[in-house]
């Protein structure tokens, strides 16, 4: 007899905490409001994927919520597995778009291993396609209906998860090369911001991102029956706490100065601040 053929499937081995998921969506969405104020005042619309990611983590969470009074409706399922396993490639984005940015605006992209304008093109591309994979993965696991199935579905979802933590350590390997040789040469725009602090944040902000894959990565190669899948604290403790403190960080990011078309950064000035510094020198 084919151990294959239509077993038993539950969505939740747990009942869902209401408390817990209202809780999750009310600071998601707190967080969020604050991030789209501050966008709108000071137009940093680079960093709109942290919104679109904060959304998907109040829907998320608000789903879990919805789904503790029923626990056999798939569309509270769905979204809060398919929503809050997303949300942190949308992070992501724009954690690599803050880093070409700096560069840019620190007028040090001979200092970077990869062209700024191509820093947020490489990665991001790495990340939509990372996006597809771990969506496939999870429309395939909410739809499964045998053992196979859900594991086809978790193995999906596995290898965009490991794929996302080769490009973000990518990622930090560029920035990391790209904060020491700015540190050692320095340049004459890189007086005008305090490029350092931003940098220290976006080390933060990449750590949790990649605290946070990792943990997923183990969760889902140990199973839909071991322990982290079938109990709900884990969830909590290396998923949502790791991105609200993203979304607290990444509140710093939405700084005009950021931007290479700002003002202090034309390109008339930093003329004379390279010809002030090689008259100095002399």
């Amino acid at each position: 007899m084919s151990t294959d053929a239509a077993p038993e499937y539950v969505l939740w081995p747990y009942t869902p905490s209401l408390i817990g998921g209202a809780i999750a969506a009310v600071c998601m969405a707190v967080l969020t409001t604050l991030h789209i104020w501050r966008l709108i005042r000071n137009r940093t619309w680079f960093c709109i994927p942290f919104i679109i990611g904060g959304l998907f983590e109040t829907i998320g969470y608000a789903a879990r919520a919805a789904a503790n009074k029923d626990t056999e409706t798939k569309i509270p399922y769905i979204i809060q597995s398919i929503l809050i396993l997303l949300a942190p490639i949308l992070f992501a984005a724009s954690i690599y778009m803050v880093l070409g940015r700096l560069i840019r605006r620190t007028d040090s992209a001979s200092l970077s291993i990869i062209r700024p304008t191509l820093v947020t093109k490489i990665f991001v591309a790495g990340d939509v396609f990372s996006f597809f994979v771990q969506g496939g993965g999870g429309g395939m696991l909410v739809q499964a209906k045998t053992k196979s199935a859900v594991q086809r579905g978790e193995y999906i979802i596995l290898g965009g998860l490991i794929l996302q933590i080769v490009i973000f350590g990518f990622f930090v390997v560029v920035a990391s090369i790209w904060h020491r040789r700015i540190n050692k040469f320095g340049t004459a725009a890189s007086v005008q911001i305090s490029w350092k602090k931003y940098i220290h944040f976006l080390y933060g902000a990449s750590a949790l991102v990649m605290i946070r894959n990792t943990c997923r990565v183990i969760e889902y190669a140990m199973g839909k029956e071991a322990y982290l899948l079938s109990h709900e604290w884990p969830l909590y403790f290396y998923d949502f706490l790791p991105m609200l403190l993203v979304l607290v960080l990444s509140l710093s990011f939405y700084d005009h100065n950021i931007k290479p078309g700002h003002p202090l950064h034309s390109d008339g000035e930093i003329d004379m601040q390279r010809q002030y510094v090689d008259e100095s020198s002399k």
